[in-house]
């Protein structure tokens, strides 16, 4: 099998150097910046260490390819689509990582020619811990393919269908819970340890969060907020207020206030008859009936 990286980032860069660990032989890489003397050790360093071969041509580096990974910048996926279709074999894999959006994955997939299995992949995991056993979801024509392809070499592939753009809107919308949830931390945490009160900031959190799974924590905060959320709107000026009085930045708790008064301006207290509803999907269900009424 030949493997070929349109690409070769730190992702490109572990993935190539667990596949060649595993017992892939061929594997070729480009990266565009492979001219440029501030990135040309780097490239060709990494390329050392994981045996691959980088090469100075794109067209070379595709048209021997079996599978084909795309690891760009989202901004240039399209792009890259574009400039390779006409060098593509027929019946390769290309497989986009580039983690951009559902609507440029579609186009990428319209780009290329009905002979080209395309593959919206996902990786969901840092690469320099899982490199190409990263958990990964993936769409597309090409899913089936890539899955019956790639697990013989211990890639941990779970296909969500056959439209390009579902698996990535996955990864999108888990990325508002992760990078939500990290930028917050640094508002509670700044703050907790102005304050030297972290220590009991965190206890307490853990106590909350630790105790019950995901998904019961999300019912509770979910169910919970949809008929308090007047009352914790008011309760988050306090919180605010505190920030701003000690000169630390509260762009997220004034964006989380914005939000639960969006909630009360749904009135979901009067909705439920100020009971918590059944489970979180009742919660936002009933608000875009509300919102498309």
């Amino acid at each position: 099998m030949n493997i070929s990286f349109i690409g070769y980032g730190e992702a490109a860069f572990e993935m190539s150097k667990g596949l060649k660990q595993v017992g892939v032989k061929a594997i070729v890489a480009y990266d565009h910046m492979i001219n440029d003397p501030n990135f040309q050790t780097i490239l060709y360093e990494r390329a050392r260490k994981a045996s691959v071969d980088l090469s100075e041509s794109i067209k070379d580096t595709v048209k021997s390819a079996d599978v084909l990974f795309v690891a760009v910048p989202a901004d240039k996926a399209a792009e890259v689509s574009l400039v390779v279709k006409d060098y593509l074999p027929d019946g390769v894999l290309y497989v986009d990582v580039s983690a951009s959006t559902p609507s440029t994955q579609k186009t990428i997939a319209t780009n290329l020619s009905e002979t080209v299995l395309f593959v919206d992949a996902s990786m969901l995991g840092p690469l320099t811990k899982y490199q190409h056993r990263v958990p990964m979801l993936v769409s597309g024509n090409g899913a089936d393919s890539f899955i019956s392809y790639m697990s013989n070499y211990g890639m941990n592939i779970t296909k969500v269908s056959d439209k390009p753009g579902d698996a990535s809107s996955i990864k999108l919308i888990r990325s508002i819970f992760m990078k939500g949830l990290a930028t917050i931390s640094f508002e509670t945490f700044e703050i907790a340890r102005e304050l030297n009160v972290e220590d009991y900031v965190l206890a307490s959190l853990s106590e909350t969060i630790e105790n019950s799974s995901l998904e019961d924590t999300i019912n509770q905060l979910i169910t919970g907020t949809s008929i308090h959320a007047e009352r914790r709107t008011k309760e988050l000026e306090g919180s605010i207020e505190m920030l701003d009085s000690l000169n630390i930045n509260s762009t997220l708790s004034n964006a989380i206030r914005e939000k639960l008064m969006f909630v009360t301006e749904q009135n979901l207290k009067e909705q439920f008859n100020g009971e918590r509803p059944k489970d979180w999907v009742t919660v936002i269900d009933t608000m875009k009936q509300k919102q498309g009424s």
